[in-house]
């Protein structure tokens, strides 16, 4: 089968699979909704409870959740290529760091959702002016300057985090670790995310072509014009942006933007042009059907959608890396 007929159909079957997962989104729960009960409330034709549990609380939690997935996945993806780390994940640079002492020190104050969304937004900004002004330096970057800065960063958020929870009242407890874990039942609107996850996609899909000559080391790509410094800039903002934005709505979900695009690259390979979309729609379903077991498995309690996609991703990290041949790259 062509290359190119290949990842349409791969793309088409993961669109597939991003509706699917939405809908069992909004017919799974402690309060089973039949299929027609679904689209008689999608059409806005049901008045009963049926329609006030489907749009008013599953929809916008299913689309928060499609929308971090693919921020994570697409973030991850970028991460991967400017690294040129397999291990890179969106949260290696100390974002999700800053963006946890943000919002948990609104919430040590007793702040109001609004402000614990801002804080994670401030903490993961700081976060990315500080290492990306620390990696430049005197003007040189390379991969490993700007690694070692972001676990510089997050080690000292850890600390600030550790800090903040010890001081803690009881209460508070219980919020600040399932922020930690990931966690969607105080989402709220998800079009903020959605529409940032479409204008990422928008921004890196020209990239693509330059993406893909990095992905072969700094040299070939210089040697094909590629403006190398630029392009490492360019990708570092934008991934960083993605990660804040889905940190600052969901907490820190971990293994969605590593495990994501290591699947999606085995099935289609590493052309960043049919990666990128793919990852972003992988991801979000995944994030979606993790989230839908977090709260149903032990219904009407709800878990952190972090903890699902840990069982989910270790499992299926393991298995990669024993599929990795000994010695050699990916």
């Amino acid at each position: 089968m062509p290359t190119r007929r290949r990842a349409l159909l791969l793309v088409s079957a993961l669109l597939m699979l991003a509706l699917a997962s939405i809908a069992g989104a909004l017919m799974a729960g402690s309060y089973a909704v039949a299929p027609g009960d679904v689209w008689a409330a999608l059409a806005g034709t049901s008045q009963g409870m049926a329609g006030e549990v489907v749009t008013g609380l599953r929809l916008p939690r299913a689309l928060a959740a499609f929308a971090c997935g693919g921020l994570l996945a697409l973030a991850g993806a970028l991460m991967q290529v400017l690294l040129r780390n397999p291990l890179a994940d969106p949260y290696v640079l100390g974002i999700s760091g800053g963006a946890a002492v943000g919002a948990l020190a609104a919430m040590l104050f007793g702040l109001p959702l609004l402000f614990i969304h801002g804080g994670a937004f401030f903490g993961a900004f700081a976060a990315i002016l500080v290492v990306f002004g620390l990696a430049r330096g005197d003007g040189s970057w390379t991969q490993t300057r700007l690694l070692l800065t972001g676990v510089i960063v997050a080690a000292g958020c850890g600390a600030a985090v550790a800090l903040i929870i010890s001081v803690a009242a009881e209460h508070q407890l219980r919020d600040m670790l399932f922020w930690l874990m990931g966690d969607l039942s105080h989402a709220g609107s998800p079009w903020p995310a959605l529409l940032v996850l479409a204008l990422g996609l928008a921004a890196a899909l020209p990239l693509s072509r330059d993406l893909n000559l990095l992905a072969r080391g700094d040299l070939v790509a210089r040697t094909l014009g590629v403006s190398v410094r630029g392009l490492r800039g360019a990708v570092y903002v934008l991934a960083s942006l993605l990660t804040a934005v889905a940190v600052t709505t969901t907490g820190s979900v971990g293994f969605v933007g590593l495990i994501v695009p290591h699947l999606v690259r085995l099935a289609i390979g590493n052309d960043q042009r049919v990666l990128l979309p793919a990852a972003a729609l992988a991801g979000g379903s995944l994030l979606v059907a993790a989230d839908t077991l977090a709260r149903t498995v032990v219904a009407p309690q709800q878990l952190p959608v972090g903890v699902l996609t840990a069982l989910l991703g270790v499992p299926v990290f393991l298995y990669l890396l024993s599929r990795q041949p000994k010695g050699g790259r990916e």
